[in-house]
């Protein structure tokens, strides 16, 4: 018996492979899986007694993918060779190719969600059954992280169900469905879960079939020839564009992808999985991937193993939550508790807003009831376990308490007060602020030691990343169960020290005000936009601050001013702000900001007042001065904030840039950025932005000592 593989062998010489990778809640390809598959096949084409192969998987879960882990290992080499590295990268594409060759029939019998790799060996199997289970997702996402299918995938996938679909799911990292694989005809087979291997066996049992159709003499493409066909030629013309649609050319893996499918569908199967590795390699060296994969799945990971929390302080669940506010956040994070299992009072100021407050969890219980996402009892019990209340003394028996009322200190000091009067003394106190430092708060509360922030981002049913905000005399009791219950609603945890806007409302800020600063500047509100979209932002700066609210921007302004006094420097995004809070122009939230929001569905446009209030400048700058400036702007803002101690360390910079307020992916977050810039390039950039555009582009003193040193921030 193998480690990572368990076997049985039946009567009729059905050889039956059960994928159970140990130490892993989800089966991964990594080395040990790879070596033990290799002899495995090995077995399978020699022994006469082996007539037929069915793969499933031992976990809930098929398989998730490569482990990318083993990657950076691929990476950090040094003493390979290029060669060496090829051979590595074409392992896995040998060992699958060994597969589908061996001369056997095998099926797969896939039980769970099957992604990247795992759906690549699905691809080189010879019949494929998928359990009838909508929460089965099946993908190839490997260009998330900046990679391209390194499996087989885009060469396999183009094969079964034709060019089109291939680009579509490969250049995407689009998930299908149990009912979509199967009506594509990239699966053979939806059964019920209970049946799986009931069913490969009968097929095994019957005439299977041991060679692809892309063996077979004659063979062609769905809907063509290949990748020469003339109806292939304008899949590639569109599909160009509309790959770079979103992407802006900010992601090599794109056009990788794109190269792999035309490349390999001229060229047979043997040599098509060589291109497809030595654009898969390339893209390894690259820096996009590099850094993708240690921000976004590396120090991710780590972040979601709860790796911040402290030592000896034992591990508490939360069972009862306490919501003080039920607008848009707080509705928001009774959903998501009640959906973990928890106990949610829901209290608001009157009844009709704590019962309105509920109606968003049972808008999304019933969405969720007709996607098939979840059962209809499930869901009521979900609605069952929130209670919206105007009464603080069903406050009492809660674990942990979280405020989410209107950003206004006093406010929030008279809740908290009402709250305690109520808790039992050993309950966690949490804020939920944006901008408000914790330690300010904390004074509203006699426990200082057990008050702590925990800042959500909206909407926070879908925002994967949660900011825990430590004040100064917060403890590790509130650190460790703050993290406790992030991980209870499985969500992603980056812990930072207390500062005015914390680290992400912070350099987020930057961003919607560099916008601001641009629109003074006299540059066309159009090319503002775009250029934000181009440099890999989710969204233009205007657009996001009418999202946010441009009065909440005015009175964050104020708030800061007051608090700061003498000490508070005017930014250029003031005058802006000012100006339009004059004009009643908030955002979205009353249909008038630097946007117009026309009633019905018609779609939002720039305001065209803004020229008249902010006359556009005779020479417009180049959009890559543009995009420069968002880039150094936050990233400064990051180094600041490393500078005087809100991070802790760069990776939780790098996770919560990205799953927090978007900053550009391919970037792999604002510190990897500087990184892979180089920080006396960086720093010199950074000088002349300053003296071009004003002392906010200034890179803090750490930053110029780590360039003059030859340091990084992933030493």
């Amino acid at each position: 018996m193998t480690n990572a593989i368990k076997t049985d062998l039946d009567e009729n010489g059905n050889f039956l492979l059960t994928i159970d990778v140990p130490d892993h809640t989800m089966n991964i390809i990594n080395q040990e899986f790879m070596s033990e598959f290799a002899n495995l096949i090995e077995k399978i084409e020699s022994s006469d007694a082996i007539k037929g192969v069915i793969i499933t998987s031992g976990k809930p879960t098929f398989m998730a993918g490569a482990d990318l882990r083993m990657m950076e290992g691929i990476l950090r080499g040094d003493s390979m060779t290029l060669e060496d590295s090829f051979d590595t990268v074409f392992n896995l594409n040998r060992i699958f190719r060994k597969m589908e060759t061996c001369g056997k029939p095998i099926v797969i019998a896939v039980n769970g969600t099957c992604m990247g790799g795992g759906f690549e060996m699905a691809l080189a199997c010879h019949h494929r059954i998928v359990a009838d289970d909508p929460k089965i997702k099946i993908g190839l996402p490997e260009v998330l992280v900046g990679l391209l299918p390194g499996g087989g995938g885009t060469q396999r996938l183009p094969r079964l169900a034709g060019i089109q679909v291939a680009l579509q799911y490969c250049s995407t990292g689009k998930t299908m469905s149990p009912q979509e694989v199967v009506g594509m005809g990239i699966f053979q087979e939806m059964v019920p879960k209970d049946q799986l291997i009931e069913k490969a066996r009968e097929y095994l049992n019957g005439k299977p079939v041991s060679q692809q159709p892309w063996d077979k003499k004659g063979f062609k493409f769905p809907g063509g020839s290949g990748a020469m066909h003339p109806t292939s030629v304008k899949t590639f013309m569109g599909a160009n564009g509309m790959a770079q649609d979103k992407g802006f050319h900010n992601y090599p893996a794109v056009q990788s992808i794109l190269s792999c499918i035309y490349e390999g569908g001229i060229v047979p199967i043997d040599t098509a999985l060589k291109i497809e590795s030595k654009y898969f390699l390339n893209l390894l060296m690259g820096d996009v991937a590099k850094n993708m994969i240690r921000t976004l799945f590396v120090n991710k990971q780590d972040a979601d193993k709860l790796r911040d929390r402290p030592e000896g302080t034992p591990k508490q669940t939360v069972k009862k939550l306490g919501m003080l506010g039920a607008g848009m956040m707080g509705a928001g994070i009774a959903y998501v508790s009640a959906k973990a299992g928890m106990e949610v009072v829901l209290l608001d100021m009157s009844q009709e807003g704590a019962d309105k407050g509920k109606t968003y969890s049972e808008k999304l219980v019933a969405k969720g009831i007709k996607r098939r996402k979840i059962t209809e009892e499930k869901g009521q019990a979900l609605l069952d376990r929130i209670k919206a209340t105007i009464n603080f003394n069903d406050l009492e028996g809660c674990d942990l308490i979280i405020e989410a009322v209107f950003e206004d200190p006093d406010i929030k000091s008279d809740v908290t007060k009402k709250a305690e009067s109520i808790m039992p003394n050993d309950t966690i106190f949490a804020s939920n602020t944006s901008t408000l430092p914790i330690t300010g708060l904390a004074k509203a509360f006699s426990r200082e030691e057990d008050f702590i922030g925990i800042h959500f981002f909206s909407p926070v049913d879908k925002m994967p990343l949660v900011e825990i905000i430590m004040g100064e005399k917060t403890g590790d009791k509130a650190k460790a169960i703050a993290l406790d219950y992030v991980g209870q609603i499985r969500k992603t945890p980056i812990v930072v020290n207390d500062s005015r806007g914390f680290y992400t409302s912070r350099c987020f800020a930057t961003y919607v005000q560099e916008g601001y600063a641009m629109v003074k500047e006299g540059i066309s509100p159009a090319l503002i936009e775009n250029a934000g979209k181009h440099v890999g932002m989710p969204v233009g700066p205007l657009a996001v601050g009418d999202e946010v609210a441009i009065d909440l921007s005015y009175r964050i302004y104020k708030a800061t001013q007051k608090a700061l006094g003498d000490k508070y420097v005017p930014t250029p995004a003031d005058d802006f702000v000012e100006t339009m809070m004059k004009l009643e122009r908030y955002g979205r939230k009353n249909a008038k900001g630097s946007y117009v929001y026309p009633e019905g569905d018609s779609q939002k446009y720039l305001w065209p007042g803004l020229s008249t209030h902010f006359p556009p400048a005779y020479n417009q700058p180049d959009v890559e001065e543009l995009k420069i400036r968002y880039l150094w702007r936050q990233a400064i803002e990051a180094a600041r904030c490393y500078e005087e101690g809100v991070l802790n360390n760069a990776k939780s910079g790098d996770v919560g840039a990205i799953m927090g307020w978007g900053f550009a992916p391919w970037t792999g977050g604002p510190l990897s950025f500087i990184d892979t810039t180089g920080l006396q390039e960086f720093v010199a950039v950074a000088d002349r932005l300053a003296q071009a555009y004003g002392p906010r582009f200034l890179p803090p003193q750490t930053l110029r000592d780590m360039a003059e040193k030859g340091d990084t921030y992933y030493n």
